[in-house]
């Protein structure tokens, strides 16, 4: 598929704020996530997530320190009833990432999306009929577009270098986590994983056709000419401290899809 220059996608390519939190008034793409919502959602995937990496396992080290601190270093307990101490997995320190930032859907000063944000929302529509419904107003925040991520795998994730594929649709579904960073730095990969699901079943699930899209991004940007040039712009961003209040990145000036003449197929 031949994409536009000038078709441009602002998003997190790192992190996920974690803030605990504005709603404007005015239509779906005039949402603004406040710290009691991004608080709320990471409290909601944590508790689905069993308080653990959907990567690794591991279970969360605050929530552990306070478990042992009420019960004991040796008697405390983790979602499944297991004794946290004795986990082969050390507690790690949990991060929630959203599949697809909710920066994309974030409009500027008036509320409105700008013509850039509109044309790749239109792209991402391409990929799958209807699935930016999905992230509209408030839906972005829901825990079936987030995960529960060991901090250090959430900036992999971010950066669309740690991407998951569907390998069974049965409940709970199971997926094939690859990476596109060297097996020196992450050797784990690739592996399968069940994802966890809420026992009550009032917590959503990752959505997989979000993860799916997150998938195609993730291919996109590594296949493409794009990928070096965004790299370096990371890296230059980083050194420099350029980022938006709410932790995201241009990826109007870190990721054009394809720049005018660069061909990617599907």
């Amino acid at each position: 598929m031949l994409l536009s220059a000038d078709i441009v996608v602002k998003c997190s390519t790192r992190k996920t704020p974690q803030r605990s939190a504005v709603f404007h008034p005015g239509g779906p793409q005039t949402f603004a996530a406040t710290p009691d919502q991004l608080s709320a959602l990471r409290r909601a995937c944590l508790v689905r997530d069993h308080h653990r990496c959907v990567i690794s396992h591991s279970f969360d080290s605050s929530e552990a320190q306070v478990r042992m601190a009420e019960a004991g270093e040796t008697n405390a307990l983790d979602d499944d009833g297991h004794l946290i101490y004795q986990d082969s997995n050390r507690p790690q320190r949990l991060e929630v990432a959203q599949i697809i930032p909710r920066s994309l859907m974030k409009g500027g000063a008036n509320f409105e999306l700008s013509d850039s944000k509109k044309a790749t929302l239109a792209i991402l529509n391409m990929f799958d009929t209807g699935v930016v419904r999905l992230l509209e107003s408030s839906d972005i925040d829901r825990p079936r577009n987030a995960l529960t991520l060991a901090q250090h795998f959430h900036g992999y994730f971010g950066a669309f270098k740690i991407f998951f594929q569907l390998a069974s649709n049965s409940w709970p579904p199971t997926y094939r986590i690859d990476s596109f960073v060297s097996r020196y730095i992450l050797p784990q990969f690739p592996l399968t994983q069940t994802l966890y699901f809420s026992e009550d079943g009032t917590i959503g699930p990752p959505s997989s056709r979000l993860l799916a899209l997150h998938c195609a991004i993730a291919h996109i940007i590594h296949f493409s000419a794009a990928g070096e040039y965004i790299e370096q712009l990371l890296r230059d961003m980083e050194r420099q401290g350029v980022c938006a209040e709410d932790g995201s990145t241009e990826l109007g000036r870190l990721v054009r899809l394809a720049l005018r003449g660069w061909s990617i197929s599907t």
